[in-house]
């Protein structure tokens, strides 16, 4: 962990990041609602979202669009209280066996215990990328926002502004990157206590049902794919997309932040699992 006097610096700034909001899109005209027999609702005239799951099922949407590249935000405030066994799902991915996927994914806690927040990377069918975390706040008690940028160089994954993991374009080193299939934006609530929480030893606890997870002020700047063309190939590009997040790379200071996340908050990362890797650590992990 890092001194007490270096948290603090950064503090400040976590404050300052997590009270500003992208614009807010509407769910109505840019989702739908996919399962859940009901239990997933649009709200408040197509501002808010929310998945709910009972013993019987859980629920889950995607989004209109299929997207090849962009910065994508959304607002969530996770399932409160015992949500052991329970998995919120908020990811991009594509069609077919050798599919592309951005993932978050938060995993549920026995009350007063933390979340953990787990994130992966699929290019070409192939994943075990992970790396978790814990949060520096509170997920219940309000929305935050989380948010991904993917373009042709990296994909970077942060938590009310602030970054918290790179992954770089390594094709040069031989290493599959998602550029060339669209991918929806995907979210579920789900059962997960087979592997969730402490590798399935916790339950999901059924008298806490519904667990309910809420979405709101979704923001996408991004490349919209349809018809085999994209929106930022032609004049018809959406006016909010300026086109500065297709060449975005962190700073300085956004490294730092990501060193201070890494340091303090991550819990697992397969780029340090010699044991699950014993013939090499993946190439990327090498060369990152």
């Amino acid at each position: 962990m890092a001194s007490s006097t270096s948290m603090l610096l950064f503090v400040p700034f976590l404050l300052i990041s997590s009270v500003m909001v992208a614009s807010a899109g509407n769910f109505n005209q840019d989702f739908k609602i996919t399962w859940g027999d009901g239990r997933a609702n649009i709200l408040n005239d197509g501002q808010l979202l929310t998945l709910s799951l009972d013993k019987a099922s859980g629920s889950g949407f995607e989004s209109k669009n299929e997207y090849l590249f962009g910065k994508i935000d959304m607002q969530l405030k996770l399932v409160a209280g015992n949500s052991a066994g329970t998995v919120t799902a908020y990811y991009l991915k594509s069609e077919g066996s050798t599919w592309d996927e951005i993932d978050f994914e938060f995993l549920g806690n026995l009350s007063g215990n933390p979340y953990t927040l787990h994130t992966n990377v699929f290019s070409q069918g192939k994943g075990n990328r992970e790396q978790q975390f814990h949060l520096w706040f509170d997920p219940t008690a309000d929305f935050h926002t989380y948010s991904i940028l993917w373009n042709p160089q990296r994909i970077v994954f942060s938590v009310d502004g602030t970054p918290i993991r790179e992954f770089k374009n390594q094709e040069s080193n031989g290493v599959p990157f998602p550029k060339s299939q669209a991918m929806r934006i995907h979210s579920s609530l789900w059962n997960a206590d087979d592997w969730a929480t402490m590798g399935g030893r916790v339950k999901t606890d059924w008298n806490a049902a519904p667990f309910t997870a809420s979405y709101r002020n979704f923001n996408a700047e991004a490349c919209i794919w349809a018809s085999g063309s994209s929106s930022c190939g032609s004049s018809s590009a959406p006016a909010s997309t300026n086109g500065d997040w297709l060449s975005q790379e962190l700073d300085s200071a956004s490294y730092e932040k990501l060193s201070w996340v890494q340091k303090n908050y991550m819990i697992y990362n397969y780029c340090t699992d010699v044991n699950r890797f014993p013939q090499g650590l993946p190439v990327e992990c090498s060369t990152t």
